[in-house]
């Protein structure tokens, strides 16, 4: 492959990037207001996990490069039970992410409609948002891309906005006096607040996807993807200093929409309304990426024999597959509920980052395995110590509902799909 068709790796660092930086950090300082400031140290711990990982999965994509993501990395280094359980892990994820992606741009509707603060009209708000995005799925997979890729650009602007704020009206004594608003020590409140902070890391698995593409993998796949987690790491402490350092944490905790409010303090109501517009639109778009990526992973599943086979039939998405997510999606935002959208929000993220550690953790056990080099098993061990590290210091409000999928998943494993044969590669039958 020449060299105009690949990437450097500081090309590969912003794809990298841009893969993490979005819509799950606009709510993030409201459900982290309770750690307050000090949740900056959290940050910098979840960066230097996220980096371990983006090493790991690099070194799966340079292993097996024809596994079918996550599900193939854990199938080929663990078996099939293990590929199975990480497919409708992550299936699970996907849907669960989705909806506080939607709660998020709920949040930013209630800045000009203060009575979606309301849990009951949110709750019809969010459920509107995710259909709408199912619906536009259903027309096709690239009605969903252009709905996703045309606020790709518009999304980076309330942050953007949010950090010159900082800038501007940065007050020291407001952070340090937000510092640890419980008076607990950080012993205790950053460990506790990693699983949330760790929402904005994921999509860290995306650095495995360059490896074709980057010139001299063995070489730049590392130091893109280690670049890449640096670069978000920068605007993410930048966009939290800046919360804190303007809004009053009693504030913080009731703002549905903390950009725009640190916008409108700092430049006035008609740039916290652009914020507002921009974050919505993020969202939104957001919103419409995941439901594809949901439906896109039950097709893989599918096709990998992990699901019904009605999940993939024909070129087109079977209609069973995005309505079966969207109606697991309403059932979630239905059961989530919470008297405030933070509160929502922040429940919706630890389960998810939870969840989606646990299939970090599967994935760094198959990098041990399948490694020959000490070097590649060392990485493995410290990005499962991590993972699991992590894990264990969630609340018990995001860890039961966790091992209650992996319950779920073992059971059907047992119950139907242990006997099963792998499916068969038609191109790999042939003579």
């Amino acid at each position: 492959m020449s060299g105009k068709h690949t990437l450097g790796w500081g090309l590969a660092a912003l794809v990298v990037a841009g893969n993490m930086i979005g819509s799950g950090l606009y709510l993030l300082p409201v459900t982290l207001a309770s750690t307050g400031s000090s949740s900056l140290i959290g940050w910098l711990v979840a960066a230097v996990g996220a980096g371990v990982l983006a090493l790991v999965f690099g070194a799966l994509g340079r292993l097996i490069p024809e596994a079918d993501g996550l599900s193939g990395f854990a199938e080929k280094g663990l078996g099939r039970f293990f590929g199975f359980q990480v497919a409708l892990a992550f299936w699970t994820a996907c849907l669960v992410g989705n909806v506080a992606v939607a709660v998020a741009a709920t949040g930013y509707l209630a800045f000009f409609w203060p009575a979606l603060k309301d849990p009951v009209a949110a709750t019809f708000c969010n459920l509107g948002i995710i259909w709408l995005a199912t619906l536009a799925y259903m027309a096709g997979a690239k009605t969903a891309s252009w709905f996703a890729a045309a606020a790709l650009v518009v999304g980076l602007i309330p942050i953007v906005i949010a950090v010159a704020a900082g800038v501007a009206a940065f007050d020291p004594q407001l952070f340090a006096a937000s510092w640890s608003p419980s008076g607990e020590p950080l012993t205790a409140t950053v460990p506790a607040a990693l699983v949330v902070i760790f929402w904005a890391y994921l999509g860290v698995e995306s650095a495995a996807a360059l490896s074709s593409k980057v010139r001299d993998p063995a070489r730049n796949l590392g130091r893109a993807s280690l670049a890449g987690v640096a670069l978000a790491t920068v605007v993410y402490v930048a966009a939290t200093v800046s919360v804190f350092g303007v809004i009053p944490l009693q504030a913080l905790t009731q703002s549905t929409s903390p950009y725009a409010d640190l916008a409108g303090r700092v430049f006035g109501a008609s740039i916290a309304g652009l914020v507002a517009v921009c974050a919505v639109a993020k969202t939104m778009g957001t919103v419409g990426g995941w439901v594809m990526m949901a439906g896109e992973t039950a097709r893989a599943a599918a096709r990998q024999g992990y699901l019904p086979k009605g999940f993939a039939e024909g070129d087109r998405t079977p209609i069973i597959n995005p309505l079966l997510g969207a109606a697991i999606m309403s059932i979630v935002t239905i059961l989530s509920g919470q008297p405030t959208l933070g509160g929502q929000f922040g429940m919706l993220v630890g389960v998810t980052s939870v969840l989606t550690l646990c299939i970090y953790a599967v994935c760094s056990a198959s990098l041990f395995r399948l490694a020959r080099q000490s070097q590649a098993r060392v990485l493995a061990l410290v990005g499962l110590a991590f993972a699991v590290a992590a894990v264990a210091t969630a609340a018990s409000g995001y860890v039961v509902p966790t091992l209650i999928v992996f319950a779920l998943t073992a059971t059907a494993w047992f119950t139907f799909m242990r006997s099963r044969p792998a499916p068969v590669d038609p191109g790999s039958a042939e003579a």
